[in-house]
């Protein structure tokens, strides 16, 4: 178990100690939960008014707080505690799961494949024809990764996901449980025979420092590439279409999608079951709310919400007005 004193984590976070505290620190934990020997957060003042009653050792605190430890306890004082948080997460992280020999005997790997140095392969994996796998790779067991595919330098791939072929993947990125990379674009057309389906051979391109959550997909391109910039952050069950381009370091939260040829400015945000498209641009800054449906473009910065999509302060006027009209 790593522990941790008040006066390493407060060096750690370049922090300003108040009060003092000789606790070891096992573990953080939310201030309601928080017992002796846990650190917590109190990152605005909603959350002040439970310390009093919270049993943690420490809090991270911002700098603006009103409130004192008690004997005994102690804060360290930030100027952002979420980001003194990340610090402190990654200093408290569990070693990764063992692998007992770099290469799995289990692993099905084709005799073409180029192996960086420092890759692990886990068990019942496969890696076929033509794949280049960067430096210190790590590929959980049941993951399959098909041919001519390229994956840059300490990517790390978790346990049933699977990358098509032809695919481009960057460095130090991140693929949770079960994410699919490459797989056909949604394309039918109406024919004498029923629906036709339209066959996509493009790839997919993945830049550096990207993160997938489980479950997530990015189809390839019907021609040219499905593209996601450098740093994108993709949560959990999310779907990106055919062709759809992402600028850098956007995010997409949870349940939301993209349809097919939808392009994304650097750092767009698109909320939880969002949903855009074919064919939008929402450009670079924008902001699209939880819930929304955007069907037409977004300008740069802009932030949209409701469904359809439109100005959130024209929106937040519309729901006002609806609200006067029902009590009539």
């Amino acid at each position: 178990m790593k522990t941790f004193t008040v006066e390493e984590i407060t060096a750690l976070l370049s922090g300003e100690q108040i009060g003092f505290c000789t606790d070891k620190i096992n573990a953080p934990e939310q201030i309601e939960n928080a017992k002796k020997g846990n650190v917590t957060f109190i990152g605005n003042s909603k959350y002040a008014r439970l310390w009093e009653k919270s049993n943690a050792s420490i809090a991270i605190v911002y700098k603006g707080i009103k409130i004192t430890p008690e004997e005994g306890k102690a804060f360290v004082k930030v100027k952002n505690p979420d980001l003194a948080m990340a610090i402190l997460l990654e200093a408290f992280e569990p070693e990764p799961p063992y692998f007992e020999t770099d290469i799995h005997p289990t692993a099905v790997i084709d005799k073409t494949v180029k192996l960086g140095k420092g890759c692990k392969v886990g068990a019942n994996s496969y890696i076929g024809k033509n794949v280049i796998l960067g430096d210190k790779v790590t590929i959980y067991p049941n993951v399959s990764i098909f041919d001519d595919t390229t994956i840059g330098n300490e990517t790390v791939i978790w346990s049933g996901t699977v990358i098509r072929e032809r695919s481009i993947i960057g460095s130090h990125c991140i693929f949770h449980t079960n994410v699919s990379i490459g797989a056909d674009g949604f394309g039918y057309r109406p024919s004498e025979k029923g629906l036709t389906k339209i066959i996509h051979i493009g790839n997919v391109i993945i830049g550096n420092g990207v993160e997938i959550g489980a479950n997530s997909c990015v189809d390839r391109g019907k021609f040219s590439a499905t593209v996601l910039g450098d740093g994108c952050k993709i949560d959990n069950l999310v779907q990106i279409g055919h062709n759809s381009v992402l600028g850098k370091f956007c995010i997409m939260a949870g349940h939301s999608g993209v349809a097919g040829s939808v392009t994304l400015g650097d750092g767009v945000i698109i909320g939880g079951s969002a949903s855009i498209k074919d064919h939008v641009t929402i450009n670079s800054g924008a902001k699209v709310g939880a819930g929304s449906g955007v069907i037409a473009d977004v300008e740069a910065g802009k932030s949209v919400v409701g469904y359809p999509a439109c100005d959130s302060r024209e929106k937040m006027k519309q729901w006002v007005t609806l609200r006067k009209l029902a009590r009539n």
